[in-house]
């Protein structure tokens, strides 16, 4: 498993448990503990997360006013999702997943777009609520509460009956041979239904995202029509997505 992935797959489980430890990171992946430590000591050295003793926690500084999220890397999402607001029009049915590169995408949506949107993502809810031209309806159900979005087959049922025109759907690991993929089950069934309801499928992320894997899919590359990140569309790094047939941004 290549470092990126390692990162990524602790970044998601210390969202999903609040605490990571040691030893149940270096035997789910298969790793001793020594690369595990190391792995920590550099996430800590980023400031992503707090190292303790046997494993680590989130950081402790929390914003006062729990719809503040803090975006790591905004500036460089905020190169990704302009690219994707090309592909807003007016009267569009959308529904969008979780995640900051979404976030941050509604952040920027024009004023004067007019647009009927779903979400299960609270941040995303609250964003879109202040926005002038937008329908709003937040799908509800079970909260997920360190990540602020809605499972389980509530999510699922509401969303199975949309006829979308198209979803902006994050990713957390994409790659050539298992396309999209997730740390958590449930979020990936939820995407996969967001996916069977949609006329487009629009994926954002950053280039560190690109062939890595986690262990559920979500969908196969030849699902989505486009995929936007922070790289030319021409980057090297791009070219096998652009062999499979998906439009790149």
């Amino acid at each position: 498993m290549l470092k990126a992935e390692r990162h990524q797959y602790i970044m998601t489980k210390l969202v999903e448990d609040q605490k990571v430890v040691t030893t149940d990171l270096a035997l789910a992946l298969d790793l001793s503990e020594d690369t595990i430590r190391r792995d920590l000591n550099e996430l800590d050295s980023k400031k992503l997360l707090e190292k303790v003793y046997g494993g680590a926690v989130q950081v402790s500084e929390k914003s006062a006013n729990i719809f503040d999220v803090y975006i790591s890397q905004e500036e460089q999402k905020k190169q990704i999702v302009r690219k994707a607001l090309s592909l807003l029009r007016d009267d569009q049915v959308i529904i969008m997943s979780g995640g900051s590169t979404n976030l941050v995408f509604a952040k920027l949506i024009p004023a004067d777009l007019k647009a009927t949107i779903y979400t299960y993502s609270l941040p995303i809810a609250m964003q879109l609520s202040q926005h002038p031209n937008i329908d709003l309806i937040f799908i509800g159900g079970k909260m997920q509460k360190n990540a602020m979005v809605t499972i389980g087959m509530d999510v699922i049922q509401v969303v199975s009956k949309i006829k979308a025109d198209i979803c902006f759907i994050g990713a957390s690991s994409i790659n050539i041979k298992q396309g999209l993929t997730e740390i958590g089950y449930e979020i990936s069934i939820v995407k996969k239904a967001m996916i069977e309801a949609s006329d487009k499928v629009v994926s954002m992320f950053s280039s560190d995202k690109l062939d890595t894997k986690m262990p559920h899919g979500v969908c196969e590359l030849t699902k989505l029509n486009t995929i936007v990140t922070d790289l030319d569309p021409n980057d090297a790094q791009l070219e096998e997505y652009r062999k499979s047939g998906v439009f790149i941004l």
